[in-house]
Formats: C-alpha cells, sequence, structure tokens
C-alpha cells in the first residue's frame, strides 16, 4: 500500500551499532504488519540511533538528528521498540533514544508517550535476556506514560535466524511480530480519542 502523509504514523525504535542486526530484521517485519493495516511507518535502527549524541539533559540546543527523532515520534500514533538483551536489559543506544523523549515532558499535545500504543520486541541469544528485557522495556513504556500492547515478542537468536529478504527460519516468530505491528495498528485509534 503506498503511503500517504495524512495516514497515521507508527515508529520504530531499535538496533545495534555495526549493521544490520536481527533486532532490525525483527523490527521491519512488526513495521511491515503495520503498514498493511494502513499506517504509515518510519524505523529509527542502529545507525540512526548511533548518530544521536549521549542525552544531556542541560544542553541548551539539540543536534538535527534529534530535532528529526524527537518530532517523529511526536509525530507518531504509536510506536515499536525493538532491543537486543545486553547483560539482561536493553542497549545503550535503544535507552539512549528513549532518554532522549525527556524533550516531550512538557508539550501540550502529549507529554511523553502518554496514551500511546507501544508494542515491544527483544532478542537475545538465548531466553533469559528477552524476558528480562522486555520487563525492562515495559517498565521504561510506563514511565513514559505509554501502554505496552499486550503481547511484546521474545526472540532466542540461538534458534531464530533473520534473513536479507525480510523472513526468519521460523513462520512462529514472524507471525508473533506481525501481531505486535497489528496490536498497535489496532490500539493507536483508541488512543487518538484520549
Amino acid at each position: 500500500m503506498p503511503e500517504t502523509d495524512t495516514q497515521p504514523l507508527v515508529v520504530g525504535i531499535g538496533g545495534t551499532i555495526g549493521g544490520v542486526s536481527s533486532t532490525e530484521r525483527a523490527l521491519r517485519i512488526a513495521l511491515d504488519a503495520a503498514c498493511a493495516q494502513g499506517f504509515r511507518t518510519r524505523m529509527f535502527g542502529g545507525a540512526d540511533m548511533a548518530r544521536l549524541p549521549l542525552y544531556d539533559p542541560k544542553a541548551a540546543t539539540r543536534t538535527p538528528e534529534e530535532r528529526e527523532f524527537v518530532d517523529t515520534v511526536r509525530a507518531a500514533s504509536a510506536l515499536i521498540i525493538a532491543s537486543p538483551g545486553y547483560h539482561g536489559s536493553i542497549s545503550g543506544v535503544v535507552k539512549n533514544a528513549l532518554d532522549l523523549l525527556e524533550e516531550t515532558a512538557r508539550d501540550d499535545a502529549r507529554v511523553y508517550l502518554a496514551d500511546m500504543p507501544v508494542g515491544l520486541i527483544a532478542t537475545a541469544y538465548g531466553w533469559q535476556a528477552t524476558g528480562s528485557t522486555i520487563a525492562a522495556l515495559r517498565s521504561i513504556v510506563h514511565a513514559l506514560r505509554g501502554w505496552p500492547t499486550p503481547f511484546a515478542a521474545a526472540i532466542n537468536t540461538q534458534i531464530t535466524k533473520f534473513d536479507d529478504e525480510g523472513g526468519a527460519s521460523d513462520p512462529a516468530v514472524v507471525e508473533q511480530l506481525r501481531m505486535v505491528g497489528r496490536q498497535v495498528a489496532r490500539f493507536a485509534p483508541l488512543a487518538g480519542q484520549a
């Protein structure tokens, strides 16, 4: 479906520095599912987040990359956040990007992620880190006043492999990621009524 500026926007945040990762591939599958429901999508992957300086709450100005990121999230109807599990929690680049949303603390239209549906994805080389990473993401989204969707995708990359064509070795994982995208699309209109 061709995108237009009148369609609601789902923003994806996730990935790692150093090339396209399993996390970004998983996020792309979820965003494609939201797109199939009639949403525009914009992904901030690892390369995008690597251009964000470490968040400084006392900075008097923001870089063009910081402004683009914050303004794009401000325009979003929903988010999908995907993080690799690093030492039992989210990655530093994802956390730094989320910290930058402090810029929305005094917004009139919507403070932080107030009432926004947020889909969550965790990837890790093993099961233990996926659970703690999802829990950390849920806690952050709650602190930002967002609504984590009921389903979150936890992907063990020791078992599931992603390919360059937008698929994965396990069809059930692909369906789980699509469910994340469909849920944020389904709940986004409800946030607009708040």
